[in-house]
């Protein structure tokens, strides 16, 4: 099993800055990507970003020159940064890991509790 805990969302102004951190605790296994998801009210969720730990990382269109997606150093830690943020990035936003313990092997996949971002005057 596989713990995901998110933090550092809120309440934050139009301009302004905020970075969302996602732990994941348990037994991860080398291949494993991980991925913000938001969801709006009314909105169906949509991908934010996405970081694999080897391979190329992904961003949706509305927030590629926006938010930066990391790991830290044990490859248990991801991060969004958002800069520059927008009403419209109002949403609640979770953390999902999926993994495989080998290449042929069934997926797993977890998600964390979410946190909300609110951007407003």
């Amino acid at each position: 099993q596989v713990q995901l805990v998110e933090s550092g969302g809120g309440l934050v102004q139009p301009g302004g800055s905020l970075r969302l951190s996602c732990a994941a605790s348990g037994n991860i296994f080398y291949m494993n990507t991980m991925t913000w998801y938001r969801q709006a009210p009314g909105k169906e969720r949509e991908l934010v970003a996405s970081i694999p730990n080897r391979g190329s990382i992904d961003y949706a269109e509305a927030v590629k020159d926006r938010f930066a997606i990391s790991r830290d150093g044990a490859r248990k830690t991801a991060y969004l940064q958002m800069n520059s943020l927008k009403p419209e990035d109002t949403a609640v936003y979770s953390c999902h890991l999926e993994q495989r313990r080998g290449p042929f092997d069934l997926k797993e996949e977890y998600w964390g509790q979410g946190i909300q971002v609110t951007v407003s005057s």
